[in-house]
């Protein structure tokens, strides 16, 4: 799992979790906002950013 180049909003966390699990993209960023709105989304897309290592050139 890597973080795209392209397609991407902010870092490609999204995109990269969507890619890997054959969803779609909208689905999953709808998912970061409403667990951050309930949970703490945040902080696990910061985790997964760091984690995540971009896609090579």
């Amino acid at each position: 799992m890597v973080r795209p180049r392209n397609g991407k909003v902010i870092a490609g966390v999204c995109a990269a979790l969507a890619d890997r699990f054959g969803i779609s993209r909208t689905l999953v960023r709808i998912g970061f906002v409403l667990f951050g709105l309930f949970g703490v989304g945040e902080l696990v897309y910061i985790a997964l950013w760091i984690i995540i290592p971009k896609a090579p050139q």
